[in-house]
């Protein structure tokens, strides 16, 4: 069968078009606790925002379809599949195109995050069956990998953070060399830059989506290091080194702008939330971006705006999503347009 590069498939970057955004409903009720009718109203919210812009499907566990429709509201369309959690950005596949009009994608081994989650049976066949449902060409991996853990540019280079890919938890027997060249073959990545500096209290273990993304080739978002607290300080500063030091695959040298950090919140429990305004959302035509009641919000509102001009700037309270753990890039998962192809040519 080959590796998808060899059947003429890439990763996309997530400012492509898409053809439709999918989300997953909250069902893993121990995660959410109080928290979890609060979370859904989030959820829907998110949905319709970005159905302004494109198609949206939300994935339901079969009991729950009704409770996601009645939410969500007309023009959002709800799907019956199997599930255990609703972070379908890490547990759906790695969408991918060919310059011939193919849709493929990447159904990554999913583990529950380095098994924090050990029930995660259902969460491990849905890459599969969504790339099934749409009939995309799918390949599989080995690596252990979630969506929240790798930015593209779509132009050959990716980013990762060393703490959430190299795991003992996930890939034990994996170096940077062994996930670089798996990454070539699966997702037409000719160069990693690696970060190393992740967000205390992380549940992710560090992934990119809450550090740093390409908003265009040669182009970063990377969180401040100068806002934020005592211990995420040094592991910020250390990726900002690598970021200016760093070029792409084109050989470009990184334009890095910097966001800041909210204040930070704690859970009930004392765990700080991972608060990040990295964690936002392309669709087309718009940029779903978290705020926190924070004086913050309006900087990160600005920078980010002014990364994409040419999009509308949609805010979203995201505070409810920190309390399982993620975000609105957590939430959801882009399914890209392929290249229209003339026949004719």
């Amino acid at each position: 069968m080959g590796t998808p590069r060899q059947n003429g498939f890439r990763m996309p970057a997530e400012w492509a078009p898409h053809r439709r955004t999918w989300l997953a409903w909250p069902c893993r009720t121990a995660l959410w606790g109080e928290h979890l009718d609060e979370a859904k109203h989030t959820y829907a919210a998110i949905a319709q925002a970005i159905a302004e812009f494109e198609p949206v499907t939300v994935l339901a566990r079969p009991d729950l379809t009704a409770d996601a429709s009645l939410h969500c509201g007309k023009g959002i369309s709800v799907l019956p599949m199997q599930q255990d959690d609703s972070w379908v950005r890490d547990t759906g596949p790695a969408f991918l195109v060919s310059n011939d009009g193919r849709l493929g994608g990447v159904a990554w081994t999913f583990n529950g995050w380095g098994e924090t989650y050990p029930d995660h049976v259902e969460d491990a066949r849905m890459a599969r069956r969504m790339l099934e449902h749409v009939g995309a060409e799918t390949f599989t991996t080995p690596l252990v990998l979630e969506g929240g853990g790798v930015h593209v540019d779509g132009e050959g280079t990716a980013l990762l953070c060393e703490q959430s890919v190299l795991d003992a938890g996930r890939n034990p027997d994996r170096d940077r060399a062994a996930v670089e060249r798996e990454l070539d073959g699966l997702l037409g990545i000719d160069k990693v830059i690696w970060l190393d500096g992740s967000l205390t209290d992380d549940e992710t273990g560090g992934h990119i989506d809450n550090l740093a993304c390409f908003t265009a080739p040669g182009k970063v978002l990377a969180l401040d290091p100068a806002t934020a607290g005592e211990a995420d300080r040094p592991g910020l500063e250390r990726n900002l080194e690598v970021l200016q030091a760093a070029t792409d695959a084109a050989g470009r040298s990184l334009e890095v702008t910097l966001l800041p950090l909210p204040k930070p919140k704690k859970r009930a429990d004392g765990r700080l939330l991972t608060l990040t305004y990295v964690n936002f959302y392309l669709c087309n035509g718009a940029v779903i971006v978290p705020v926190f009641e924070d004086y913050a919000d309006d900087t990160a509102k600005k920078l980010i705006g002014q990364a994409f001009p040419d999009r509308k700037l949609v805010p979203i309270d995201a505070a409810v999503l920190l309390q399982g753990g993620g975000g609105i890039h957590c939430v959801t998962q882009q399914q890209p347009l392929p290249p229209v192809v003339d026949d004719e040519r």
